[in-house]
């Protein structure tokens, strides 16, 4: 692969918010000596909210109208693409169902030139986070340089620019730093300390919000219910799996915000306990597609649903948990 030639034909990376995203983000930084780097969600590349061109790299999101390079690996995304009659081969880039999307750029890039070593522990982290395959409660408490960096996007942000500008720095530091040196860097540790900080005050949010449907007898499917409340509160719904260890899945549900306010539309977010990780039976993306409303992979999904007022929100919340309940018990 001639690096030089690849220079100026793309101007930015529009990437995925997550600890996947900017991984992938990074090597497609170092290749393609991008410097402009723009994070958004799944729901935005949907609704076309953002403006991407031939001349962009798209990591880890659906597939746009138009990219100069697409990297995936969501399943779901693949079966969009077959709906509107779209062949992958046909669109530059790859699409692999890998742990992470950070794995399916690491291999595209590897193929053609030889990478630096320090991409491949960063790779290997992000299989990991992003499929959330980890062996024990243990192994995913432990502070890993990888485990360390995902945290700090975990803590509080005062302002959608100050997680950007924190963002742009990981894939700054990532591209020219290994996993290790960047997890030691001060605006890191500093992330670190605050995140522990709110730790414990998520894990009370959870405790006091959280329970189980009726017919859920075997209390598999703890429920997080963030709906009564007029924010969406800061949490990470996997800290679930330390209240209620031997519940193999977790399920968030939220009123989304627009423009700023609480809306009637819901949000709702699902991950696989480690022990439930092992059930290779189960597969909560799969749920999310099937009551097409989102997308995921087997251990981790999301989806949204429409809603006009706040009775069929409420009435919409009961049914919705209802049928997950009921596809996750069928499968």
């Amino acid at each position: 692969m001639d690096r030089q030639g690849l220079f100026s034909k793309y101007e930015k990376i529009v990437t995925h918010n997550d600890f996947d995203g900017i991984v992938s983000a990074s090597l497609c930084a170092w290749v393609l000596k991008i410097d402009r780097i723009i994070f958004t969600g799944p729901l935005a590349i949907t609704k076309s909210q953002v403006t991407i061109t031939e001349k962009d790299v798209v990591c880890d999101l659906p597939y746009p109208l138009e990219c100069g390079l697409w990297f995936d690996h969501h399943e779901g995304n693949m079966q969009e693409l077959h709906y509107r009659r779209i062949d992958p081969k046909s669109i530059p880039g790859r699409f692999d169902l890998k742990p992470s999307c950070s794995r399916v750029v690491y291999d595209f890039f590897s193929e053609q030139a030889e990478l630096p070593s320090r991409f491949l522990m960063a790779v290997e982290e992000a299989d990991v986070i992003d499929s959330f395959s980890y062996i024990s409660i243990e192994d995913w408490r432990r502070e890993t340089p990888g485990k360390v960096v995902d945290l700090t996007l975990k803590a509080r942000f005062q302002s959608s620019d100050e997680q950007f500008t924190h963002m742009r720095n990981l894939v700054q530091q990532l591209r020219d730093r290994t996993l290790e040196e960047v997890s030691w860097l001060p605006f890191v540790q500093k992330r670190l300390k605050q995140y522990k900080g709110e730790e414990g005050q998520m894990l009370q949010i959870i405790r006091s919000s959280s329970g189980f449907l009726e017919e859920d007898r075997m209390k598999e499917m703890v429920v997080i219910d963030l709906t009564p409340f007029n924010r969406r509160p800061h949490l990470i719904k996997n800290l679930a799996f330390l209240i209620y260890p031997d519940s193999p899945v977790v399920v968030e549900i939220y009123n989304l915000m627009e423009r700023g306010a609480k809306s009637n539309h819901l949000g709702v977010s699902m991950s696989l306990s480690i022990s439930g990780n092992k059930n290779t039976r189960k597969n909560i993306g799969e749920i999310m597609r099937s009551l097409n409303i989102g997308d995921g992979h087997p251990g981790a999904a999301a989806g949204t649903v429409q809603c006009k007022s706040k009775q069929e929100m409420l009435k919409k919340k009961r049914e919705l948990l209802n049928e997950i309940y009921r596809y996750w018990s069928s499968q």
